[in-house]
């Protein structure tokens, strides 16, 4: 990862960046010293699939019925 000075950056960017995509950092420098970099980026989050699982979960009828005995249960309220 040698440092790239910046004129020289400002005339070779398109290919500069085109390393970057490839995965190699790109350091881009002034009098020898480092002052940015060009990285490439991670890629996107896999978006939500809704309806995936439909078909093989099975919910119960009773599902949302009250257990047996929660009637009278203290509830933890006041």
């Amino acid at each position: 990862m040698a440092i790239v000075n910046i004129y020289e950056a400002k005339t070779r960017l398109s290919s500069l960046v085109d390393l970057a995509a490839t995965g190699e950092d790109v350091v881009i420098g002034r009098n020898g010293k480092p002052i940015a970099r060009i990285t490439s980026l991670a890629p996107p989050k896999r978006s939500i699939r809704f309806g995936v699982l439909k078909g093989r979960v099975k919910i119960a009828a009773d599902f949302d019925a009250p257990l047996p005995g929660a009637a009278n249960a203290p509830s933890g309220r006041r």
